[in-house]
């Protein structure tokens, strides 16, 4: 785009907060955030340097999105570079959005939360807690009867579910509602996050003044907890920022920012009332700069500063290497009430270099994730989820289903189920990958959709994981990784990767972690179901798990041969005479 068009463009912007993206085609270049769009976008005419000029060369479309508050632009553009990884931004790789709320286009739309908005929806948001805006939403449901179920469920009902008789939803789908009614609930949903906030705590004011008179003092102290939440979710910022108010610092962060070419490591210590209790490393790609000295860890700190911290906790105090320099995310942090300082000397100033420390040992580090990808051929490969079934000759058969961020394990994604017992590896992992697909296209899973699936097993277990997708209709790849060769079973092809490529370490990693998470679950219910070998005398706790080991259950010990009781370390003839007798 040439600079004349570019200023002309620029002049019929508003004078108003909001996001800005640069595009060549169907990629988006850059994302940016502004205070102000026409003097922000006007700027790019007279390019700071070589480097932005060259992308203003390549640009050949603007689009722009107006917020209602500096800090919702800050979250936006956060979301933005997250879903369309531009080019020329810093990008932190594999983190989280932040939370909107999503209206769906449908004769009777449907309330979410979501981190990835349908195009026809009408949106609201980001926002930064996401435990708020899910008592908001909740709120919206109870007091308006919104729907919250997928479009799948909703359709061809003939009687309503669960949600209306629990007063969350007032059932659209089988028209105990009028389409046309219901619409009207919507739009009292619409003008809430539009900021007028009377219409849902005046609501909730008289339930809590009607539950205290009729003394329902636990239902009117629920009431009261929930309209102080509905009444700060608007605040002072309009975007469910809210001050921390006056803080102690008791929780501080250190950050330490390494850069080698475009690859950027960020190192994060935590500091709880004066001990370190938490450390981690984080990767970002940095374009290069023209200028690396001057600008390339400024704008690395300040990507990294919006991107990391979408729900999580920010600290009390902040301790950085220098300066981010972004206007925006000072006033952000300062609303938020986090201090920030670059400490020169003392403890805080040792503490920063030992997060420059860290995040030096990292930087350049091979990316496992990336080569995964596009050795498979796949846009991104940052979240994996594994999966794995384990049982005893078809009896106490579990599933595991385990989950990889940038990785390494994310704990609070592992899941598990029991499954029916059936001595058909097949079987059990179409339905456990059914159980998986199912919860995820029904809302029912808060784990935001994986990258990959990793099923531990080869072509067979694979195909069968593979039925239970497309049954399901859930689009997400998967591949097979079985122990004996180690080769990745895809549903075209194979490969047999090289023994030390470390985006084949990184499927070992996964599958392994999967095998383990489901043998544990298996046993814990083995042991569970065990106890009436307990009683027999002369059985104790090593004995039992020989037997359990040799014949997988309660019921093969009962059905064994007394030559076959024999054959088990520790068991001897009037033992096992014992456990025919007693069993």
């Amino acid at each position: 785009m040439d600079v004349e068009t570019l200023r002309e463009r620029a002049s019929d912007l508003p004078r108003e907060p909001g996001v800005y993206q640069f595009r060549n085609g169907e990629a988006t270049l850059y994302v940016g955030k502004a205070v102000d769009l026409r003097s922000r976008v006007r700027s790019y005419a007279d390019p700071r340097s070589a480097r932005i000029r060259r992308m203003v060369d390549r640009v050949d479309d603007l689009e722009i999105a107006v917020t209602d508050t500096e800090t919702q632009a800050l979250l936006l553009e956060a979301n933005l570079i997250k879903r369309h990884q531009p080019r020329y931004n810093v990008r932190l790789k594999d983190d989280k959005s932040y939370p909107m709320v999503q209206l769906t286009a449908h004769e009777a739309p449907r309330i979410e939360i979501t981190r990835d908005p349908a195009e026809a929806a009408t949106v609201f948001g980001p926002f930064t807690n996401k435990g708020r805006l899910e008592t908001v939403v909740k709120a919206l449901r109870e007091t308006y009867g919104l729907r919250g179920c997928s479009d799948n469920k909703y359709a061809g009902r003939d009687r309503p579910c669960l949600d209306y008789e629990m007063g969350l939803c007032s059932a659209p789908c089988t028209r105990e509602i009028g389409l046309e009614s219901y619409r009207e609930d919507v739009q009292s949903a619409v003008r809430f996050f539009e900021g007028e906030t009377g219409v849902l705590t005046d609501p909730l004011r008289r339930g809590m003044e009607t539950a205290a008179e009729s003394q329902q003092f636990e239902r009117a102290a629920h009431l009261r907890d929930r309209l102080e939440t509905v009444e700060a979710f608007h605040g002072d910022a309009d975007d469910a920022v809210q001050s921390m108010g006056e803080s102690q610092e008791h929780l501080v962060d250190v950050v330490g920012v390494a850069i080698r070419g475009e690859d950027a490591t960020v190192a994060r210590l935590r500091s709880d009332r004066g001990k370190l209790v938490d450390r981690d490393r984080h990767t970002l790609e940095a374009p290069a700069t023209d200028d690396e000295a001057e600008s390339a860890v400024p704008a690395v700190l300040a990507a990294f500063l919006v991107q990391y911290y979408a729900e999580r906790q920010l600290p009390d105090a902040l301790l950085l290497p220098e300066r981010h320099g972004d206007p925006e995310v000072a006033a952000w942090l300062e609303a938020e009430g986090v201090a920030v300082r670059v400490p020169g000397a003392g403890r805080e100033a040792k503490l920063v270099e030992l997060a420059l420390k860290n995040a030096r040992q990292n930087v350049g580090r091979r990316d496992e994730c990336g080569m995964l990808a596009d050795a498979l051929g796949l846009e991104r490969a940052r979240r994996l989820e594994g999966f794995d079934v384990s049982h005893a000759q078809g009896s106490s058969a579990v599933g595991s289903n385990v989950a990889f961020d940038d990785g390494s394990a994310d704990k609070s994604g592992y899941r598990r189920k029991k499954l029916t017992d059936e001595n058909d590896d097949y079987a059990n992992m179409r339905r456990l990958v059914t159980w998986r697909a199912e919860r995820a296209l029904d809302g029912r899973d808060d784990r935001p959709d994986p990258d990959l699936l990793v099923i531990d097993g080869g072509r067979g277990q694979l195909e069968a994981a593979l039925e239970a997708l497309d049954e399901v209709g859930w689009d997400v790849p998967a591949i097979g990784l079985a122990k004996a060769e180690e080769r990745v079973v895809t549903p075209d092809r194979e490969y047999d990767w090289p023994r030390d490529a470390p985006h084949l370490h990184l499927l070992q990693r996964v599958r392994d972690e999967a095998h383990r998470f489901a043998v544990q679950y298996h046993q814990t219910l083995r042991d569970e179901v065990s106890t009436v070998l307990d009683d027999v005398p002369g059985i104790g706790p090593e004995t039992r798990k020989r037997l359990l080991g040799r014949f997988g259950s309660v019921e093969n010990v009962r059905a064994a041969s007394l030559e076959d009781l024999q054959s088990v370390p520790g068991v001897g003839e009037r033992t096992a005479q014992t456990v025919k007798e007693r069993l």
